[in-house]
């Protein structure tokens, strides 16, 4: 189909349209859905883009830090700042010079990402138009499960890591064979354990993935109301999701850190 802008549809077409992603397969270099060689193009460059700012706008406070009369963006960076490496230092019990880096990163990377979902759902498809014929641009990266994943996986090989390196090998076979019901139920202890371990990247994937995806639903939904209640209704989701997308940024970041402390605590 058609821009839903250009060409009346209806509901569910509209909404179907928008949850269709820039796809790129690789086998063919055409558009659309290759499995698994296909690359989502408007998540890896919003993911990117965001990603580059985020270092940017960071590097451009650091090379001009000042005492003596600090602007407004310093402010708020250093009370951000403070804010993560206090959280991180009650959590934490250990080195924290990559944790709370990685714990900041997160929380802004996700936030930002999130904040997206605040843009009116027709703008981009509109102004990619104009460019050529490019019917689906989806806003929001973490309402793609691929980048969710990713973001969990990454954290997941943290967690392995710095149970690896607090332990060492024989400390975390010990644990994995004699916890929690001693070394003559070994079998369960390794079931239980790989469970434990394999919820941590599920369950931050897919609660992350999951909030989006119904807050741009219910964007989606306000968008198909008359034009007459749109912004009454899209004006209070708005303010609400706010909220959301905050809470979503900020669970994700306290986890992390959460899961790297037991990784690193020696004792279980």
């Amino acid at each position: 189909m058609t821009t839903s802008f250009l060409h009346p549809a209806t509901s569910g077409e509209y909404i179907q349209h928008h949850l269709e992603h820039l796809q790129l397969n690789l086998h063919t270099f055409t558009w659309g859905n290759g499995g698994f060689w296909t690359l989502y193009l408007d998540t890896l460059f919003l993911t990117i883009i965001f990603g580059a700012l985020f270092f940017g706008i960071f590097r451009f406070v650091v090379t001009r830090l000042t005492s003596e009369r600090p602007g407004k963006l310093q402010n708020a960076i250093e009370m951000l700042v403070e804010f993560v490496q206090q959280l991180v230092k009650e959590v934490f019990h250990g080195d924290s010079s990559l944790v709370a880096p990685l714990a900041l990163t997160i929380f802004i990377w996700i936030f930002s990402l999130n904040a997206l979902d605040l843009i009116p759902v027709d703008l981009f498809s509109r102004i990619l138009f104009c460019f050529g014929d490019i019917h689906h641009f989806r806003m929001v990266p973490t309402d793609d499960p691929n980048f969710t994943f990713a973001l969990s996986l990454s954290v997941f090989i943290l967690i392995i890591f710095y149970n690896f390196k607090a332990k060492g090998f024989g400390g975390f076979a010990k644990e994995m064979l004699t916890v929690p019901f001693g070394i003559w139920l070994f079998p369960l202890n390794i079931i239980f354990r790989l469970i434990e371990e394999l919820v941590k990247p599920i369950s931050l994937a897919l609660r992350l993935f999951g909030n989006m995806f119904a807050g741009e639903l219910i964007f989606l939904l306000i968008a198909t109301m008359p034009w007459w209640i749109q912004w009454t209704a899209g004006g209070i989701w708005s303010i609400f999701h706010i909220l959301v997308i905050t809470i979503q940024a900020f669970v994700f970041m306290m986890l992390t850190i959460i899961y790297l402390s037991m990784a690193q605590d020696s004792q279980h």
